[in-house]
């Protein structure tokens, strides 16, 4: 099937498909006389894995990690479940990161009057060169 066929089936992008063969996370697919790229069914099966990577997570280097243990029949799923863990505990630090913006956000959202005056904390926090945390204005 051609790369608009195999984008179809997979609900992948054909420009996303062309980087997942630049980057090698599928092999250079064979093409046909006229140049046009030809995926079989292993490519589409192996498209589908990294799209559900990508909807769980991982990064392409990840996905690397886990298409070559996918590949490999001897593989050990504590290697496979090493690499969720790991990917688990990335997730958790990116979640306390995001919560911290968020309520440093919230609380300058609380602080500004949202009037006609020109005087805004969220502006005023943005502006400072350093992070010395959030500005004060209100308890």
């Amino acid at each position: 099937m051609n790369i608009g066929a195999a984008a179809k089936a997979t609900g992948i992008s054909a420009k996303m498909i062309r980087y997942y063969e630049q980057t090698g996370l599928i092999c250079t697919v064979e093409r046909s006389d006229s140049g046009y790229r030809s995926y079989s069914q292993a490519d589409i099966q192996r498209l589908q894995f990294i799209r559900r990577s990508r909807e769980l997570g991982f990064s392409v280097a990840r996905i690397n990690e886990l298409l070559g243990l996918w590949d490999n029949p001897s593989r050990q799923s504590a290697d496979v479940k090493r690499l969720a863990r790991q990917h688990i505990a990335e997730l958790g630090q990116q979640i306390e990161k995001l919560q911290e913006m968020m309520n440093s956000l919230q609380h300058l959202v609380d602080c500004c009057a949202g009037d006609d005056r020109p005087d805004c904390p969220i502006l005023a926090d943005l502006q400072q060169t350093n992070s010395q945390g959030v500005t004060k204005c209100c308890s």
